[in-house]
């Protein structure tokens, strides 16, 4: 069946390990902390055995097959850790992954993680994971949800703050679950048993400038499509006195990835296999090819060539505003719609 991560972990606690779990989304603390809770459970469960897979270009879905097929010498019980970076397994894996659905092995879990999720991923793969186990996706918090979020997290360690507290810590983490989940766990350890409601000086006092502006949270907003954040980030570099030119070196560092990326993806190479190569992340990866799937190729060289054209504004070769120039054009990449405005030029 399909479950809210906050529903998968309490059905988890009280039942035995389904034969096949999907947990996926771009939330990597909350996919981390459901796989982990899987992981924990089949270790209590005794299975003793566990085969870590990387699912990625040129992955030979025989080796997944096989190894099911297989016994072990070691084990009765086996755990299949299979990473999908892309949360895409193609015609071949996605066979392979229903006909495991259809007929799971005895004493065996199939627990496959994404650092990718849309409704575009699903299909009849997931479709038989959802009807002989559990599919757990994990969309990413709306800045309404983040509060009771919080909220929860504190109770767990049993923490309770006031509303302005409370609201003080948004703003702090910046949406940003794993910091928020660092903050807390320091809370729980320098907070004695008892201590009350967190109110605001406590906080102010207790927990670091999680939000503090960088140059790498405003090109991850770029290529994560929020545009509301990069005018905001945006003015916060300015007032702590940053310059364009010093912020041009990363953003334009990024754009050139992409759009070589862009153009492996144009020409019909392996994209994915082109992002291992470079030794991204599987978060990276997630988060490069999100990017990619809003904008074609050619915007991309676009978007370089405007980069270009930002330096020479910061550098004085050119006339115009480079904060202005900067700021259309990472709205351009984190929005279709402005991109399109720009690219007309």
């Amino acid at each position: 069946m399909e479950l809210r991560p906050d529903q998968f972990l309490r059905r988890l606690a009280g039942e035995a390990l389904p034969p096949v779990v999907l947990v996926a989304g771009a939330e990597p603390l909350v996919v981390q902390e459901c796989a982990d809770a899987v992981r924990e459970k089949a270790r209590a469960e005794g299975y003793a055995e566990r085969e870590v897979l990387h699912a990625e270009g040129g992955f030979d879905w025989n080796r997944l097959t096989q190894g099911m097929a297989s016994l072990s010498l070691f084990a009765s019980r086996r755990l299949f850790d299979l990473r999908l970076p892309s949360g895409k397994p193609g015609k071949e894996g996605g066979e392979a992954i229903r006909e495991y659905c259809a007929n799971p092995p005895p004493d065996t879990v199939l627990l496959i993680t994404a650092q990718d999720w849309s409704r575009q991923h699903a299909g009849k793969w997931s479709e038989a994971i959802a009807a002989a186990g559990h599919l757990v996706p994990v969309w990413p918090l709306k800045a309404s949800e983040l509060p009771d979020w919080l909220s929860t997290r504190l109770r767990r360690r049993g923490l309770v703050a006031t509303p302005e507290a409370l609201e003080r810590l948004v703003e702090r983490v910046e949406g940003n679950l794993l910091a928020a989940a660092q903050e807390i766990d320091k809370l729980a350890l320098l907070l004695p048993p008892g201590a009350g409601a967190i109110d605001l000086a406590t906080l102010e006092r207790l927990v670091a400038e999680s939000s503090r502006y960088d140059v790498f949270k405003l090109v991850d907003a770029a290529l994560a499509g929020e545009a509301a954040r990069v005018p905001r980030i945006l003015a916060a570099l300015r007032g702590e006195g940053e310059q364009v030119a010093g912020l041009l070196g990363f953003v334009m560092k990024e754009i050139g990835t992409l759009a070589g990326f862009a153009a492996v993806q144009a020409s019909g190479g392996n994209l994915m296999a082109e992002m291992r190569a470079a030794k991204l992340w599987d978060a990276k990866m997630a988060q490069y090819k999100r990017a990619l799937d809003r904008h074609p190729p050619s915007a991309w060289e676009r978007f370089a060539i405007g980069a270009g054209e930002v330096e020479r504004m910061a550098k004085g070769r050119a006339e115009g505003d480079p904060w202005r120039a900067l700021e259309r054009l990472l709205l351009a990449i984190a929005r279709p719609r402005a991109a399109t405005a720009l690219l007309a030029k």
